[in-house]
């Protein structure tokens, strides 16, 4: 039984059918029919027609079968090559059971890796070439030499540095477990080192990999009386995963020897010789050289560059114009009017006054034939000048009815919107007629009609969405250009120095006040004025020198833009706040990439989630971010393999499917290598959707054993094993372990999946498959808490929190990792009372638990985790406002460590019941964690008051980083989650964080908070009670 339902034909759709009747046209006029198995690849499909052929008519008119390849109508209608040979028939689904045979023609090895992308990315490469643009068809190629010459050069790196591309160190922030003490005297560690057989060494944690091992090869030369080896030939991996140990880093930094350090247990390694890593290399190596080889024999010469005449922007001191011409494909009631306003922007700001075109009859086509003139001349348009639209329809006078008011007559009816940029991707000014295929408009949204942050893209549903025909004039005779700003150099006005020093105590005063916003006009003047002052004494300030400098002034812009060539490089943290939309300038844009250049691997992994995000303010495809976290991609495979789901996962949102879609295929491009590692996994996730569209399509009675008869199937346990995780592309998915799979019993069935790793000892790994939720949100929170875990760790404090694996794979759809040896609150409670009333006011579960799973010497350890683990996610709640916080998103590990779980809402939305607020608590600390905290003594006060420390130095410490967090938030604005829109949706954070307030300040506040969450803890109970009672599972 098939679980997948996509076919449109019944062949694919019959229950317990395992072969398929299949004709195949031969090139020789020959048809062919014979019966295949669902499981049969392509590869046995053609192998069985050439044993079929030979009885048949002119069967030596063939030749070598290689010669040929199957070609079918997919299920989107297009003709499909099937160069990918290994994939199962069932996995290709024909539209109709026919194959046809044609001979190959071109390059076969590029016609396979084109196949090979087309389907990774989930869009083929046809539909980039069938754009004819010339923007489109440049960025590829300009893109496709980046990275082939990256790759290229990755052939050339000693094995070593091969090793931190392909397999770099997972690293904890500090270099030594957070909370004992540097010293001399450390404890050491029994380390499991296998070589043909497995021995234990003794080891100072603090100690390099090599001295690890030296001794490991030591001791091998004493038991096996072997040649002594050097130690720079060898390297360590984890057992069981793909990751390695090595570099001039401690021991005990490396987060599996951390891991094992903290749980007491023995780490287990393997000492891998140089030349078992040299032929992985070598075989990526012959991979790339044949792809490379054959581009670089069919790569034509560049065609000679013509030389034409062209016009200065700047000499055109004529207002600027365009020509409204009509529409199309326009819906709106009739007795209406249509009216299209248009604004010109520079990021967030208007140039000049928005112009409104004269009313006309609503109907399918729409005439206006109507000049827009907008209050600024050609000269002043900055280079990033974006023209918005927007279109709707207002009631006619004559029928409005009484009491309306007047203002609402401008917009009663919003009905789509489109952006375009002026200039064209090579700098000229946009000249000819333009159809723009609108957006959708939120029908009640009548607040702002235009919208400057959404894409400059086109609807690509062209057929469906509302076009704009617009023209740009022909302002002269030749091309008119922005002129490059590179070549103008300008120096500072001279002022006398008396008027420096009253201005300079103004300046001060302005900039010491951090949290401004907004200023006044004379204070925007003193900042222009004092400019080469702010960069001298406050760079990192260069962000409201940015938002007061006149864009629509040319003069302005040259100074800017001219004083940025030596502006010095600033902090991360303040860099990341100009990669919003609100600093379009290219000039702007390039510095901030230069600045982002200084981040770690690590870093740019921490920020990986926003820095895709923004890439959708840019306003056109080849910009420096890209090329940016392209090299970095293609020099580090971890951030390649995130970069790759994080962009794979929003391809099928239409205003960013092609630019994530042609970033995708540079990528691929890069890493010619990586296509399969991840095609593998994209082939385990199409499974994996399949088996949920199973249980989810089935009736009430669907149960366990029908999930795993499916996962029995033999292409789904192909699929489903010897993958790498999507979430860990260093964690192995070595076996599924169908008897252990089962699907939840909440809304959207999620599928848990077990899988078994013989090098694990028997423990198992889970991941669960979601389909139906958004998991952006969740992965955004946990990336939170991760960040909060690094700020604290390097400060020295390890509040043992568990951000688990979580990643969005696709629409509304993604994996979580199961994390081990844990249970609910609810379930918790539920076990050790009579009945759910009663349930959440057992104070006493919690405790007993614990002691059940910790006996005597371990509970206090346990008791230690849960105090820790506590402190730290009552600050992280608070800090991100997250909301529906019940015991059945609480969980707690038998270890002691207590995490939450579940985060659909965040930034103070909390959950609401018949208008009133159901979570009126800052953050969670009930009376039963107390007891916990309190070992069960309520004379305790001292393991409290640790707790309470615990809390309040967290909260410093996050406070202390609070511009990180709200930049961090601010560029998540793109990826249009619906409780994260616009700033005022961040300012809960500013507030929880106390921006602008001094440190006492925001203790003092945060005090009062704690104190409110541990009287008002009663109420949580309450909360707690009535979930459990709707929740009650119990048989």
């Amino acid at each position: 039984m098939s679980p997948g339902k996509y076919g449109m034909q019944e062949d694919w759709e019959k229950d317990g059918v395992q072969e398929i009747m299949m004709d195949f046209l031969l090139p020789t006029g020959i048809l062919l029919n014979f019966p295949v198995s669902r499981n049969d690849t392509i590869k046995n499909i053609k192998r069985m027609v050439w044993k079929n052929a030979r009885s048949e008519a002119l069967f030596n008119a063939l030749g070598d079968s290689d010669a040929y390849v199957f070609t079918c109508i997919n299920q989107t209608a297009e003709r499909e090559e099937l160069e990918e040979e290994s994939r199962r028939i069932s996995d290709v689904r024909p539209f109709m059971c026919v194959l046809r045979l044609v001979a190959r023609e071109g390059d076969r090895v590029e016609k396979l890796t084109n196949a090979q992308i087309s389907l990774l990315i989930g869009k083929g490469l046809h539909e980039f070439e069938a754009q004819k643009n010339h923007e489109v068809n440049e960025f590829r190629s300009k893109m496709r030499t980046f990275c082939e010459e990256k790759a290229q050069e990755r052939q050339q790196l000693s094995w070593q540095q091969w090793m931190e591309y392909s397999f770099p160190c997972d690293l904890e922030p500090c270099c030594f477990p957070c909370g004992s003490a540097k010293s001399k005297n450390t404890k050491k560690i029994f380390i499991n080192i296998k070589f043909e057989e497995s021995f234990m060494l003794q080891q100072d944690p603090q100690d390099l990999p090599e001295a690890l091992i030296r001794n490991a090869l030591k001791k091998k030369a004493t038991v096996f009386r072997s040649v002594r080896q050097e130690p720079g030939d060898y390297t360590l991996r984890c057992n069981g995963t793909w990751e390695f140990i090595y570099g001039n880093h401690p021991l005990c930094q490396f987060k599996y020897i951390f891991s094992c350090l903290r749980n007491g247990q023995n780490p287990h390694l393997t000492m891998v010789h140089h030349s078992t890593i040299s032929k992985y290399q070598e075989e990526q190596g012959r991979m790339c050289s044949q792809v490379y080889k054959t581009r670089s024999l069919s790569r034509p010469p560049p065609l000679p560059l013509k030389k034409q005449n062209t016009s200065s922007l700047w000499s055109i001191n004529e207002p600027f114009y365009i020509h409204l011409v009509q529409g199309n494909r326009v819906n709106a009631d009739e007795g209406m009017k249509l009216v299209v306003q248009a604004g010109l922007f520079h990021g967030s700001e208007l140039l000049c006054k928005v112009v409104t075109s004269s009313e006309v009859t609503v109907c399918s086509e729409p005439l206006w034939d109507q000049r827009l003139e907008f209050d600024i001349n050609v000269a002043d348009l900055p280079r990033m000048s974006r023209l918005c639209f927007a279109l709707y329809a207002v009631i006619e006078k004559t029928k409005k009815p009484r009491g309306t008011k007047k203002k609402n007559k401008k917009a009663d009816c919003p009905i789509a919107w489109v952006n375009t940029m002026v200039f064209d991707y090579k700098d000229q000014l946009k000249t000819g007629e333009f159809l723009l295929s609108t957006w959708p408009s939120v029908p009640d949204d009548k607040s702002d009609l235009l919208n400057p942050m959404g894409t400059v893209e086109k609807n690509p549903n062209v057929d469906s969405a509302a076009g704009l025909l617009i023209h740009f004039p022909n302002i002269r005779q030749y091309p008119l250009y922005y002129p490059p700003l590179d070549k103008v150099y300008l120096r500072p006005r001279e002022e006398r120095q008396k008027e420096r020093q009253l201005f300079y105590l103004k300046l001060k005063e302005i900039m010491d006040n951090k949290n401004y916003t907004e200023f006044f006009e004379d204070e925007k003047e003193l900042l222009w004025k004092l400019r080469a002052d702010v960069r001298e004494y406050y760079p990192e300030s260069l962000s409201k020198l940015l938002l007061i400098t006149k864009w629509n002034k040319r003069e302005d812009v040259v100074q800017m833009v001219s004083l940025l060539r030596n502006w010095p490089d600033l902090p991360v943290i303040q860099a990341l706040e100009l990669l919003d939309y609100s600093f379009p300038d290219p000039a702007v844009r390039s510095f901030t990439v230069r600045c982002l250049r200084k981040l770690s691997d690590d870093e740019i992994l921490q920020y990986l989630i926003q820095l895709v995000q923004v890439l959708k303010y840019e306003s056109y495809l080849d910009c420096d971010l890209t090329t940016f976290l392209l090299e970095r991609a293609l020099s580090n495979r971890r951030i390649g393999h995130f970069l790759f789901w994080h962009l794979r996962s929003e391809t099928h949102v239409a205003s960013v499917s092609l630019r994530f879609g042609l970033i995708l295929e540079a990528y691929c491009r890069g890493n010619i290598h990586h296509i399969k590692l991840l095609a593998k996994q994209n082939e385990a996730l199409g499974k994996m959707k399949a088996l949920s569209d199973f249980v989810k399509s089935g009736s009430q009675k669907m149960t366990a054993e029908d999930l795993k008869l499916c996962i029995r199937q033999e292409s789904y346990l192909e699929a489903l094993s010897d993958l790498l995780s999507p979430l860990n592309p260093s964690i192995i998915l070595e076996e599924i372990c169908a008897d252990k799979c089962r699907f939840m019993d909440s809304k959207m069935r999620p599928i848990w999946l077990m899988y078994k790793n013989q090098w694990a000892q028997g423990d198992m790994m889970g991941i669960i498959f979601k389909n139906g939720d958004d998991l952006r949100q969740d992965m955004l929170t946990l990336q939170m808490i991760q960040l909060m875990e690094t700020l604290w760790k390097k400060e020295g404090l390890d509040l043992r929190m568990i951000p688990y694996g979580c990643l969005s794979t696709g629409n509304k759809m993604g994996l979580i990792e199961v994390v081990k040896n844990s249970d609910t609150i609810a379930n918790i409670q539920r076990n050790n009372s009579n009945s759910a009333a009663t349930a959440a006011f057992n104070k006493d579960a919690l405790l007993n638990w614990l002691k059940s799973k910790n006996p005597e010497e371990k509970l206090d350890q346990a008791i230690e985790e849960f105090t820790l683990s506590c402190a730290g996610y009552c600050v992280a709640t608070y800090v991100l406002g997250i909301g529906d916080r019940h015991n059945d998103n609480i969980m707690i590990r038998e270890t002691g460590q207590l995490f939450h779980i579940d985060f659909g809402h965040f930034l103070g939305n909390f959950k609401r019941k018949l208008g009133i607020n159901r979570e009126r608590v800052p953050f969670i600390l009930t009376y039963d964690f107390v007891h916990v905290i309190q070992q069960g003594r309520t004379s305790n006060s001292e393991k409290f008051e640790r707790f309470r420390e615990y809390c309040e130095r967290a909260y410093k410490i996050l406070c202390r980083n609070g511009t990180l967090f709200v930049n961090l938030f601010a560029m998540m604005k793109a990826a249009g989650l619906p409780e994260l829109t616009s700033f005022k949706d961040i300012q809960y954070l500013k507030d929880s964080l106390a921006l602008g307030k001094s440190e006492e300040e925001a203790l003092k506040n945060f005090k009062v908070k704690f104190n409110e969450a541990l009287r008002e803890s009663w109420k949580t109970k309450v909360n707690w009670m009535m979930h459990s009672l709707a929740k009650d599972n119990r048989p």
